[in-house]
């Protein structure tokens, strides 16, 4: 299965594929859709979807994996960055990508194994889990990575679940 992973943002999108097969994971490519703060937000959003489809194009994902939004004390961030993750939901439904959604709790839970999780300890967990020389950069890449993963560890156990008889 191939997974694209998406972390939200309209300055900063990251985004990262990987290949699941059992439980082994290899990275694909990962990087960063960025915007220019000169340009108007519908020209923001554009660019993202834009990018976004030109990587599903590109790469042929089977799935999707888009972190939710967590919402902070800035309301104005928080709607700036709903309605980014909004293109990233419908270029991923466009694409005809299943898509599934994790809190940023149940990405840190399912790479580290603590929901309150840092930076860094995601950052060393993608680096360690995909085999990568250095932590992905900028943050929002590793977090995209940490995206996917999460969703491999879940269609991994659902699989498992499967041929469980409860």
């Amino acid at each position: 299965m191939r997974i694209l992973g998406i972390d939200p943002g309209y300055a900063i999108l990251g985004w990262g594929v990987i290949d699941v097969i059992g439980n082994r994971f290899s990275v694909v490519d990962y990087g960063a859709i960025t915007t220019d703060t000169s340009m108007n937000m519908p020209c923001r959003l554009e660019a993202l979807y834009d990018g976004l489809t030109e990587i599903m194009s590109k790469y042929q994902p089977d799935e999707a994996s888009i972190e939710e939004l967590f919402f902070n004390s800035n309301a104005k961030t928080a709607i700036l960055v709903g309605e980014a993750r909004g293109v990233a939901v419908l270029a991923c439904q466009k694409g005809n990508l299943k898509i599934n959604e994790y809190t940023p709790l149940q990405i840190k839970q399912a790479l580290v194994g603590y929901g309150r999780a840092d930076k860094q300890q995601i950052q060393y967990m993608v680096k360690t889990m995909l085999n990568l020389k250095a932590a992905p950069k900028p943050d929002d890449t590793a977090d995209a990575l940490a995206a996917a993963i999460c969703h491999a560890h879940s269609a991994n156990t659902k699989n498992i679940l499967k041929g469980v008889k409860l």
